[in-house]
């Protein structure tokens, strides 16, 4: 197994990553090209590009803004809205594993920035079914998350007529360099289905699970292409046209917003997924359980990349949280009602041969992490830190456990009297 003799990351990495005759990998080079573009110039296209979308005649939103209440999600909403100007509409999909600080930092989202809101919820019955096939048959228990959340918003912009989406930043470019930023690429049907979804698209479950009907998917199902075609929908990333950086980002709506972060299980970071229960728990463990690494690898790449974080740090971090059992797994299974062993069992149909080994006794090891490198033998293209930061831990306004159950619904408000994720 390779890895990135600069951020880390792992040949079989599940986006696709490729390396060059140093030894980096295709994400730290498509990186560099943040520090040659004219952000500056890239401004003025996006707010060009903007102008098309203000104040059109008979309607009343001017875009659709997808989000779950993460830090980003503050920063995207504040530039659209208070730098650009535009009126949006913010749209989430329930994904049935909100956290009290998640439902807080959403409803202070749209408190803050005065915004209006639509949530979509899919019955509890099908949203567990939904993730019980596809944990069976793909060995993914989010995918009813990302199909879901990809394409509530174009559901939502069709039927408006609203003929503009703001995503955040491209996580296929920002992460694996699929993408330059030059190619200025958009969100569109392809990219759903075969990055995000990585090719199981909806009709994909008809015929897994004798409960689950096309009537049950139609929530995760993408207009046709007649409606895309009539309603003139396009999907821009903002992070195409400014310099992207979650951490920095992140901090700011701690500063100015009040947003809360919590410490998470399986990695250091604690600004992001917090929103969600099992993101950087159960979903992360199962990531690490097929391929050897996780979202503690992929925040140690980006801080490398950054200069804010050096190659032995970054390996020592990924030896302290990438073999760790969540507690979340507990709350998980009894929520999905299925066995701790029928869980593995669904999980090793699925592991990489490449990064784990199952002896005689049936027991799998992990040979192939970067917790297992010798820095040593990585040679050359390490970064020098000059931008060294921590992660800051904010003062939470109720306590929260990784044992805590899900939040299905909680407050779209939030006051100094009226704070509480679920209750007065």
């Amino acid at each position: 197994m390779k890895y990135c003799n600069r951020c880390l990351y792992p040949q079989n990495h599940a986006l696709n990553i490729i390396f060059d005759d140093h030894g980096v990998c295709s994400g730290c080079r498509t990186h560099e090209e943040k520090y040659s573009i004219d952000w500056v110039a890239r401004t003025a296209e996006l707010s060009s590009i903007l102008n098309q979308y203000k104040e059109r005649p008979g309607t009343h939103y001017d875009c659709v803004i997808p989000v779950v209440g993460t830090g980003d999600d503050f920063y995207v909403v504040d530039i659209i809205k208070n730098v650009f100007g535009l009126n949006p509409l913010l749209v989430t999909y329930n994904t049935h594993f909100s956290t009290k600080v998640g439902v807080r930092n959403l409803a202070r989202l749209i408190t803050e920035l005065d915004c209006d809101h639509m949530m979509s919820t899919i019955g509890p019955d099908t949203v567990k079914e939904i993730v019980r096939t596809t944990l069976q048959h793909f060995g993914d228990i989010y995918w009813h998350v990302l199909a879901g959340s990809q394409t509530f918003p174009v559901q939502v912009a069709t039927k408006l007529n609203i003929p503009l989406i703001i995503w955040g930043v491209n996580g296929w470019l920002d992460q694996v360099g699929m993408f330059s930023h030059d190619d200025r690429v958009e969100m569109t049907r392809k990219v759903r289905k075969e990055h995000a979804l990585r090719g199981f698209d909806a009709d994909s479950l008809i015929g897994l699970s004798d409960r689950l009907s096309r009537k049950d998917l139609q929530a995760y199902t993408y207009p046709t292409d007649q409606q895309l075609e009539s309603s003139r929908v396009r999907g821009l990333y903002l992070g195409n046209y400014m310099f992207w950086d979650s951490q920095k980002q992140i901090e700011s709506a701690i500063e100015r917003f009040g947003y809360e972060t919590h410490v998470q299980e399986r990695t250091y970071n604690t600004y992001e997924s917090i929103h969600c229960a099992i993101n950087a728990s159960v979903h992360d463990y199962i990531k690490y359980l097929k391929f050897g690494y996780g979202k503690v690898s992929d925040h140690v790449a980006r801080d490398i990349r950054l200069k804010r974080r050096s190659r032995a740090e970054g390996i020592k971090l990924i030896k302290e949280y990438l073999p760790v059992k969540p507690e979340a797994l507990a709350v998980f299974l009894d929520w999905i009602e299925i066995s701790e062993k029928e869980f593995y069992s669904y999980i090793d149909c699925f592991r990489d041969k490449n990064a784990w080994k199952k002896d005689t006794l049936g027991n799998w090891s992990c040979q192939n992490s970067p917790a297992n490198q010798d820095i040593k033998n990585m040679t050359g293209e390490e970064l020098q830190v000059t931008d060294p930061r921590s992660y800051l831990e904010t003062p939470v306004l109720e306590t929260q456990h990784y044992r805590d159950p899900y939040i299905l619904l909680g407050r779209s408000y939030i006051d100094e009297t009226n704070f509480k994720a679920i209750e007065g």
